[in-house]
């Protein structure tokens, strides 16, 4: 298991290169929110949790992920055309005229999206959806959904976890990006979500809590079978906004922004980027 953690370790870091590059080339991007669901990616699509295959992404029986906070899309992009989804030279065309490759993910145009996301708190009830319908059609695969801790704000998140409860839905997995900051500012200086393992649980699902960068925690969850199951299950994911870039951690002001030149010097270095690599 060392050897896989040092592989899939040595992926994080260069899919955090990759969004840099990105964000750099379309001149911003949600740089900080896709550096924290990082390992999360990795561990789903090179850790042998997802089932899925690049060549078909139709495929009936293929894992469902739904990145419901689609502003951190830049981390699922990379994640894709490692996996093979497409070509990797279309990451530098991230936000350009023409690409495919969208701020916010395009399941119509996108091989591997599975569902339009930007609009935050649609992408649980929309889980549920793409889960009952395995339900329903005896088709063995799971649905992962990746939220936001700011979006689980919305009503419609809510909503929709009393239903996934109601109708044992066990073959669903929430993961909650829990780095505690929105757009704007710290959870707790605009709506806390606390005590989030007990609300989760009274709503009826089996609630788990990890360290969202640690590789080998996030496998040990994220690996166990779900079949027989009936609780939905909840993973919440605690997170550092930022991860990688010291001045970006757990700063809410990099939500949105670009470095500047002298900022960029420092990101460079801390992720072991070379002048030529941003080129």
């Amino acid at each position: 298991m060392n050897l896989e953690v040092d592989r899939l370790q040595a992926l994080t870091l260069q899919c955090r290169k990759e969004i840099l590059k990105m964000a750099l080339k379309a001149g911003g991007a949600h740089i900080a929110p896709a550096f924290s669901i990082v390992e999360i990616l990795v561990v789903l699509y090179f850790g042998n949790v997802l089932r899925y295959n690049p060549n078909e992404p139709k495929w009936i029986e293929r894992d469902r992920l739904i990145l419901s906070k689609g502003h951190g899309c830049a981390a699922l992009y990379t994640i894709l055309a490692e996996a093979g989804f497409f070509d990797k030279t279309l990451l530098a065309t991230f936000c350009q005229q023409g690409s495919i490759l969208g701020g916010h993910p395009n399941m119509l145009h996108i091989p591997g999206v599975e569902s339009s996301t930007g609009s935050l708190g649609h992408g649980l009830a929309y889980g549920i959806g793409q889960a009952m319908a395995a339900k329903m059609n005896h088709i063995n695969y799971n649905v992962v959904v990746i939220m936001g801790d700011g979006e689980c704000q919305e009503g419609s998140v809510w909503e929709a976890a009393l239903v996934a409860s109601q109708q044992k839905i066990g073959r669903l997995i929430g993961i909650i990006d829990y780095n505690k900051l929105q757009g704007m500012d710290f959870l707790d200086n605009i709506t806390s979500m606390e005590p989030f393992f007990d609300k989760w649980k009274s709503f009826g699902w089996d609630v788990c809590e990890v360290d969202g960068h640690c590789i080998s925690s996030l496998y040990d969850i994220l690996s166990h079978s779900r079949e027989g199951e009936e609780q939905p299950l909840l993973v919440i994911a605690h997170t550092i906004k930022g991860k990688g870039i010291s001045f970006m951690e757990n700063e809410a002001i990099w939500h949105y922004r670009l470095p500047n030149k002298e900022e960029m010097e420092v990101a460079c270095k801390q992720l072991g980027m070379s002048h030529q690599e941003l080129e």
